[in-house]
């Protein structure tokens, strides 16, 4: 088939139709919506329940011009003259006679909202990253250094506008890369971009499925921006939902008149959660329109990965859904079949087209191997968020100091499941809104505590093993919660107290990077070794982080979770020898009270730990230590 999107023949029709029915097709994008050619555009749409479907548009007074129907639902036309940048919209006539205009669900642009209008888009990009693309498989391999920078782009980049204007996709890419990389992260992750109605959803409402939103560009400015991403070596990952839309009458909710995307009974096809329609995966046509439109984002934009939205909530029938609300499986289980199905669907299409990115899971649950092959039964995915180390672990820190020593297991359960799965470690937008505060909001203390303690949970995040997410406005240590209709408050960036959490992460973000011990065993379980997991009085923590190919040397981390420094406190080590202080939390350049080691300790022969080598420490308040073997001669 070919891939051209100006070539139309009726063997490619064909083809395309019997695969888009028989729910194999990947690349509906191609193929399907508006395509424009020569001297005309050939529009295609699914709608197989209408008594009939017009298309209007600018490209001749928004006259009605018929598309004829297909045996397989599909209707179709070509309309002379109609050309790139011109709106559109079908007019769809159900059976009962009512006409209700629709955006294209395959349209691969949009007029800025208000307007529904699609628009046919000029997608001619020469791409200038082939250096990125070509080694970009390294970048989200499971034995190296990943550390994403979440972001809403319409929020954040508002402060490089004039006015209340959104920014353009193209003019955020240097700010972003300068920003990102001066904090050493290796990806962006953009909460979703595609065409959503409702600004204040975050683009979680999704109506454009294919088409970039155009509050902030049009597709080319998007391309120019991940190109300059990747020309300046960031990664990108955006948010992708295939878990539910929204019933705006322009979207795809009774598409034709009936319920066509969506399940028609409402206890599978509505999301009590969010007020919002649950897509029918039990339909060829619907799987083939998700993959596809995962791999437009792909293929058209060269992005790196996908991180899949509300996954628990497309496993369960039951989810959010009191007895009676749901309907059992064939088997009078509450597993979605049809969801696994499409979710293993999808993961095999993604890695088996571009085996050089990542799907990421958003899933909170402990449905089994998630981020394991589909050939073992698993779901296929790349990573699995950790809920779970995020809930404990802000769970612990919120408490007073004192009242930690009773809920220590909060740090150490998770080292119970923790090679269960390839995790992501998030401190994404969810917990910074919603009444919940900012991070540094949620630490107790004086402001002096409320800052060692959120150096003491990046510490944390970034010396357990999994990749690393942070949301934006974290790295400011905002005092207040994420907005969306502002922007963050860039005056913090060299504030006291701020300026030091932020050199922080940004400091062990590069130790992160360059200390193969701290991301080669990310997804390995021998990735990390405990050395103190029972001090509950004292609450200290301390663990190796370990290269699993033994080529590296180890990383020992150790926390004390208290703002009473501990003196000659000994940890057993592996080896003999100087142990050099490569971090410290506490230091007088991130506003720390400056107890620590003098640069390192020497081993002395006294058994600790179950090793016949121990250091002795002070270990510094609320703080956290990363120490390493200094190199024989």
């Amino acid at each position: 088939m070919s891939t051209d999107p100006a070539s139309h023949n009726v063997h490619a029709d064909e083809l395309d139709r019997y695969l888009f029915n028989e729910g194999t097709h990947r690349y509906l994008h191609r193929r399907f919506g508006a395509q424009p050619g020569n001297g005309g555009t050939n529009f295609a749409v699914w709608a197989p329940n209408a008594r009939s479907v017009t298309v209007a548009g600018t490209f001749d007074g928004w006259r009605d011009h018929p598309l004829g129907p297909t045996e397989s639902g599909v209707w179709s036309c070509w309309v002379d003259g109609a050309g790139s940048g011109d709106s559109y919209v079908y007019r769809v006539t159900t059976q009962n006679g009512t006409v209700v205009e629709k955006s294209d669900p395959f349209g691969a642009a949009t007029e800025a909202s208000p307007s529904i209008a699609s628009v046919i888009a000029d997608l001619a990009y020469d791409w200038n990253d082939g250096d990125w693309m070509a080694t970009r498989a390294e970048r989200v391999a499971l034995d190296g250094p990943m550390s994403i920078y979440e972001l809403h782009l319409g929020s954040w980049g508002r402060h490089v506008t004039e006015g209340r204007r959104f920014p353009r996709y193209d003019e955020l890419a240097d700010p972003i890369a300068d920003h990102v990389l001066a904090h050493g992260f290796t990806h962006v992750e953009f909460l979703p971009i595609m065409e959503h109605p409702f600004y204040g959803s975050w683009g979680y409402q999704t109506t454009g499925f294919f088409a970039p939103s155009a509050r902030y560009g049009s597709p080319t400015d998007l391309m120019r921006m991940i190109d300059r991403l990747h020309q300046r070596g960031v990664g990108v990952i955006l948010d992708w939902v295939p878990s539910h839309f929204p019933n705006d009458r322009h979207g795809l909710y009774e598409f034709d008149g009936t319920h066509l995307f969506e399940h028609a009974d409402p206890r599978q096809g509505y999301h009590p959660d969010w007020n919002s329609a649950i897509f029918n995966y039990s339909r060829n046509e619907v799987r083939s329109f998700l993959v596809s439109s995962a791999m437009c984002w792909l293929d058209r934009y060269h992005v790196d990965g996908l991180r899949v939205d509300a996954v628990a909530s497309m496993l369960y029938l039951d989810y959010s859904r009191n007895e009676g609300e749901w309907i059992p499986n064939e088997y009078g289980g509450r597993e979605n079949l049809d969801a696994i199905m499409f979710l293993r669907q999808l993961n095999e299409a993604v890695y088996g087209e571009f085996p050089d990115v990542t799907m990421i899971a958003e899933e909170s649950t402990s449905w089994p191997m998630v981020s394991r092959p589909t050939y073992i039964g698993g779901l296929g995915f790349g990573f699995k968020w950790d809920m779970g180390w995020m809930h404990d672990t802000l769970a612990y820190l919120e408490r007073d100091s004192i009242h930690r020593q009773w809920h220590h297991g909060e740090i150490t359960f998770r080292s119970v499941y923790a090679a269960s799965e390839h995790f992501v470690l998030p401190l994404s937008h969810d917990e910074v809104v919603h009444g919940k505060g900012s991070l540094l909001g949620k630490m107790p203390g004086d402001d002096w505590q409320r800052f060692a303690n959120l150096r003491l949970l990046f510490a944390m995040q970034w010396a357990q093993p999994g990749k690393k997410l942070l949301f934006m406005g974290c790295e400011l240590a905002t005092p207040a919660e994420w907005n969306h209709e502002s922007t963050l408050d860039w005056s913090l960036h060299d504030a006291d107290g701020h300026r030091g959490v932020r050199t922080w992460l940004a400091d062990i973000n590069r130790l992160y990077a360059s200390e193969p011990a701290l991301h080669r065993g990310d997804s390995d379980p021998g990735g990390i070794q405990w050395v103190e997991a029972s001090d509950t009085a004292q609450s200290v923590y301390a663990w190796l982080r370990k290269d699993p190919t033994g080529k590296s040397r180890p990383v020992l981390a150790v926390f004390n979770a208290t703002p009473t420094p501990r003196h000659n406190y000994r940890l057993g080590v592996p080896q003999g020898g100087r142990w050099t202080e490569l971090a410290n939390s506490d230091a007088d350049g991130y506003g720390g009270s400056g107890v620590g080691n003098f640069g390192g300790v020497d081993t002395v022969p006294v058994d600790s730990h179950g090793f016949h080598q121990s250091i002795v420490l002070s270990l510094p308040p609320l703080g956290a230590l990363f120490l390493a073997p200094e190199p024989t001669p």
